[in-house]
């Protein structure tokens, strides 16, 4: 497909802090009905090719072109202005990329910025700091996101963005934990959350995490699992932690079905209480259920597995060995 053209449109913005930049045709599209949800779920903050193209195309329907929007809280630190809708407006099926780099507060609230999130048919939310995305909540950005998945468009992000697209956010407000601050105090002050953001259709009680295995995020994972069931942050007394890696993305559809593409993701379930999980005390938890999703293998988050796990625990804030693989367990029900 030739490339879109680039066009540089400078919106008169509501406040002086937010930039618009767009790329490809300077006109929305206009259609009455999407074939969504979809979403893309990131390891690292740039778009992923391959799950985009199927979310691009699952909402299309097979037919027609979208709009897209990037949601940024800060420029990129290097080379182009615009490094997600670079990569979008090659894609098959795209009629325009515009990207909104909003650095406040109040940039939630920017009518410009607003009107076009409603006109899109999928937001993207780059990475940088997920506290600068965890601010939006209570800004029309929060009720216009949503109405893009309402009408059947989808939401995704990488990195920092696949951290807001999760039911409980780690927000990183307070700083950022690493997995052995975290298994020796759960309730460490860098291990904050915001709730009531976003939650998907068949996506509850999840905890995204990002840069999983390059980074030895299982660990933190794990506490923020135990974490959000000992709070009562999730509805049912479990919560489901999910892991990209760098390079990785799921792709999820409107049934809830998540499809592995670039490299691994984890599936971290803790389904009971934790046997201790307080201030300045060592977690313990036994028997938390992992899966390791390869590429091209799928998770039903509509019907969650209960079968294909294995099985590792945290005593006194010491992880079992082999966090990132086990034997499966074949004999639950």
């Amino acid at each position: 497909m030739a490339l879109l053209a680039p066009a540089l449109i400078t919106a008169e913005p509501a406040h002086a802090s937010a930039k618009r930049i767009r790329l490809g045709s300077s006109s929305d599209v206009s259609r009455g009905v999407w074939a969504g949800p979809a979403h893309t779920m990131n390891g690292s903050g740039a778009v992923v090719t391959a799950t985009m193209t199927k979310a691009i195309d699952a909402i299309r329907g097979g037919s027609g072109t979208l709009d897209v929007v990037v949601l940024a809280g800060s420029p990129p630190t290097s080379g182009s202005a615009t490094p997600e809708c670079d990569t979008v407006t090659r894609l098959a099926g795209v009629n325009s990329c515009t990207t909104w780099t909003l650095t406040t507060r109040n940039d939630g609230n920017n009518s410009a910025a607003n009107t076009d999130i409603r006109n899109a048919e999928f937001v993207y939310f780059a990475g940088g700091d997920q506290c600068d995305y965890a601010d939006w909540k209570g800004t029309a950005l929060q009720t216009s996101v949503k109405s893009v998945v309402a009408k059947g468009g989808g939401v995704g992000g990488g990195s920092a963005g696949h951290h807001i697209n999760s039911s409980i956010v780690y927000d990183a407000c307070g700083g950022s934990v690493t997995s052995e601050e975290a298994l020796y105090d759960p309730y460490d002050p860098y291990i904050t959350f915001t709730t009531g953001m976003f939650s998907w259709p068949d996506y509850a009680d999840t905890i995204n995490d990002s840069h999983f295995v390059s980074r030895d995020r299982m660990g933190r994972t794990m506490a923020f699992v135990a974490r959000a069931i000992e709070d009562g942050l999730t509805t049912g007394g479990a919560a489901w932690g999910v892991g990209v890696d760098d390079g990785g993305s799921l792709f999820v559809d409107r049934n809830g079905l998540a499809t592995v593409g670039g490299s691994d993701t984890y599936v971290v379930l803790g389904d009971h209480r934790p046997e201790r999980a307080d201030p300045d005390r060592y977690l313990t938890y036994r028997d938390y259920k992992i899966w390791r999703l390869r590429p091209g293998q799928t998770y039903d988050f509509k019907n969650r597995p209960t079968c294909g796990y294995y099985l590792r625990s945290i005593v006194t804030g010491v992880a079992d060995g082999n966090l990132y693989d086990g034997t499966p367990v074949t004999s639950c029900q």
